[in-house]
């Protein structure tokens, strides 16, 4: 199996099935067509998934041993900075989370050197994965479709982040098709709006005597003509009545689609309808819990997917039991919220359950090589947990001398 893998990412390999040679030469490869996308006609889906891919490839990606950055391997440069020649981080994270928001996934095959280490992980479009299952073993294999070559990989060698998934678990949802109807009646709706705006004047004339085909001709024009002669104003004449064909177009039935629509949408995405923009004329009374939300249950879940799939396909099992492991950093989209934060860690703190380095690690950063980093501290102010009560500021000399007559009497307990 690993002379095979070798093999398939070497120059000179070359098969039926890809007769272009290895991994660099089919990179680049022209695929079969590109498929009209709700993302490119619906601005509110647009800018959801503008909001989700932006802030998750904002994120700063580190390789970790145990709390501990590591500079020193390939992956981390990888991850970190560059994952592919012509892609940095922040584009390849962003490719991904977009193909995830709209097609329900994402792949990124990784290409590995001749000891299977990973030098770069190549994006590739949704459209031309499709994902098997071996029914004797349930592996799991990709195969990527080109027009001038196919090639099948097994799961290992392909990073593959999904929305929710179905029954079979194997390919995420796409929430753009979830909201397939929904966005055919709003778009049903802005059609009919757009055209009833579109619509130049109409009128009604009236006359009080039948006119003859030539006589009508000659009004319609006259008509015509006066009404753009003079800016669109219009006299009426004896023995003639004008009235104007009002629109249909209701701003109020927009409107309320619009609200419809939006709360749908951020169902779908799971996002706060909030983050949609102010159509339900309503206002953040409180962007740091806001905030909170959007953390907590719309990204962690998706960061927590992100980091697993690395981890597990850029890491070797041996190297995630030493402590490495890949990991987004998400304080910063706390740093509202410090008060709250910092409130917690010194009632952890100061009621002996965290120690310094348990906070550190929680911040992930650095740990503290303290011999005292590690010790738990009750408050009285912060004495070690395992002090003797009587060495503490403050305590009475009465009870140093009734602690000692304890011990005497009974020195059991001691303990």
């Amino acid at each position: 199996m690993m002379q095979r893998l070798r093999q398939f990412f070497s120059k000179n390999r070359s098969t039926s099935s890809n007769k272009g040679g290895g991994l660099s030469s089919w990179i680049g490869k022209h695929f079969f067509g590109i498929n009209n996308e709700a993302m490119d006609t619906n601005e509110t889906i647009f800018s959801v998934i503008t909001q989700l891919a932006n802030t998750l490839s904002s994120l700063p990606l580190k390789l970790f041993d145990n709390y501990e950055e590591r500079k020193d391997m390939t992956v981390a440069d990888l991850i970190k900075y560059q994952p592919n020649p012509v892609m940095t981080t922040f584009e390849f994270i962003n490719k991904l989370e977009v193909d995830r928001n709209k097609d329900g996934n994402g792949y990124a095959l990784i290409e590995r050197d001749m000891y299977l280490q990973p030098i770069a992980l190549w994006p590739i479009p949704p459209e031309y994965v499709s994902v098997l299952q071996n029914t004797d073993d349930n592996s799991i294999w990709y195969q990527i479709t080109g027009i001038n070559q196919n090639m099948l990989v097994d799961s290992q060698q392909m990073i593959h982040v999904k929305h929710i998934t179905g029954a079979s678990r194997l390919t995420g949802i796409s929430p753009i098709n979830v909201l397939k109807n929904a966005l055919a009646f709003d778009k049903a709706v802005a059609t009919f709006s757009l055209n009833e705006m579109s619509k130049t004047d109409s009128f009604k004339v009236t006359y009080e005597a039948n006119l003859d085909d030539e006589k009508r001709e000659n009004t319609i024009e006259d008509f015509k003509r006066f009404k753009n002669d003079n800016g669109g104003v219009l006299f009426q004449e004896p023995g003639v009545t004008v009235d104007q064909i009002k629109r249909e177009f209701v701003s109020g039935d927009v409107i309320n689609t619009e609200k419809i629509t939006h709360t749908r949408i951020a169902n779908a995405f799971n996002i706060p309808i909030s983050f949609i923009n102010n159509i339900n004329n309503t206002v953040a009374t409180n962007n740091e819990q806001i905030m909170t939300q959007f953390v907590q249950k719309t990204l962690t879940p998706i960061v927590r997917q992100y980091e697993q799939e690395l981890t597990i396909k850029l890491l070797t099992q041996a190297q995630r039991k030493q402590g490495l492991y890949l990991k987004f950093n998400m304080n910063g989209l706390m740093r509202g919220d410090v008060q709250a934060r910092t409130a917690f860690y010194q009632a952890m703190r100061r009621g002996g359950v965290f120690s310094t380095n348990t906070i550190l690690g929680l911040e992930d950063m650095p740990l503290s090589k303290e011999p005292m980093a590690e010790k738990l501290f009750v408050s009285g102010d912060l004495y070690p947990i395992d002090m003797d009560p009587t060495q503490r500021k403050g305590v009475s000399s009465n009870a140093k001398e009734d602690q000692q007559a304890v011990l005497v009497n009974d020195p059991d307990k001691s303990d």
